[in-house]
């Protein structure tokens, strides 16, 4: 079994699914011994953990345990970042305790990186208004300091000042800068209806939810409005949230890919442990090996599908479950 420290070392060097087996093996035993609130799910469902050989085996905790449970390996200190997801007033939120902020900082990076190239190459306008009213949320984390690591004059998060970013949007066309515009969906929206043309140099990313501000749309059509009345060819989106310490990201057509140290299981419905063939729907699970401090292994309230390239879609939400805030929008 690999040491914490091996762990560490290797986590973001993964270059071969037979790699991922083998640090998601270390990874799911360290988190069942360390883990107390995995460890006695795991041993509730009369699994034997040395007996796990392959990453499809290793059980995934419901993402609602972090709605009552506190789900870390290392006791709460002074160093530990408390990321809470959002909700409607009444609602559970989801807490999520990250005892090394730098592991999630150098996943975000990596994984920015790995689709999209060094952040210094953009200007990077994030257009977040409820997150950043609510305060405690990873996605805002995640994005200031990628605007940090732009080190542009002109990047930075935008409230409710749509004047200024059609401005900013508009010397940034003249310049011909490469720019990535981050947005919450109805906020994209609202830009949307400026009539501004974005060009070329603007990659348009997503991260949806309405927060009552709009009539709910199914994802396909909230990017079929926004590259009609932006005039651009694609919308990204990203796939993360608030128990992760990682994202997967989709560049055309709602296709996610996840970076190594991530990936994704697609669950059959009506049985928790067994999965289904590609090309057929079911509950997505998620195994994120960076989030070692807490639980790597979780089954979300997410629907979706795999496809023969690895990639995969979202295609809506289990009836019944809470609307989630820090992830596209999928109707």
């Amino acid at each position: 079994m690999l040491s914490e420290k091996e762990i560490h070392e290797a986590l973001f060097n993964i270059s071969s699914d037979a790699e991922f087996n083998t640090m998601a093996l270390a990874v799911f035993l360290y988190q069942y011994n360390n883990t107390e609130v995995y460890g006695k799910f795991v041993k509730s469902l009369k699994i034997e953990a040395n007996a796990v050989k392959h990453y499809s085996q290793i059980p995934f905790i419901p993402i609602e345990f972090f709605k009552t449970q506190q789900i870390s390996s290392t006791p709460l200190s002074v160093d530990t970042v408390k990321f809470t997801s959002s909700g409607t007033t009444g609602q559970i939120n989801s807490t999520h305790y990250v005892s090394d902020i730098n592991l999630y900082e150098k996943s975000f990076i990596k994984g920015f990186e790995l689709f999209y190239g060094k952040p210094h190459n953009y200007c990077i306008l994030a257009l977040l208004p409820n997150y950043l009213e609510r305060g405690g949320s990873s996605l805002v984390y995640m994005f200031d300091r990628l605007i940090k690591e732009s080190a542009h004059p002109l990047s930075g998060f935008y409230l409710h000042n749509t004047d200024a970013l059609i401005k900013t949007l508009a010397h940034l066309k003249y310049a011909s800068q490469k720019t990535l515009l981050l947005g919450v969906t109805y906020a994209l929206l609202d830009l949307a209806d400026h009539d501004i043309v974005l060009g070329e140099h603007v990659t348009i990313m997503e991260t949806g939810g309405m927060k009552g501000r709009r009539k709910e749309m199914i994802k396909q059509e909230v990017h079929a409005v926004l590259k009609e009345k932006l005039s651009t060819h694609a919308i990204h989106s990203e796939y993360g949230m608030t128990e992760l310490l990682s994202q997967a990201y989709a560049k055309q057509d709602g296709l996610f890919e996840c970076p190594p140290w991530m990936r994704v299981l697609i669950r059959d419905t009506n049985d928790p442990f067994t999965y289904v063939k590609q090309g057929k729907g079911g509950g997505i699970n998620v195994i994120d090996l960076a989030n070692l401090y807490s639980c790597s292994f979780i089954e979300t309230k997410d629907l979706g599908k795999m496809h023969i390239n690895g990639s995969f879609e979202i295609l809506g939400r289990f009836d019944n479950s809470d609307l989630r805030g820090c992830n596209l929008m999928i109707g």
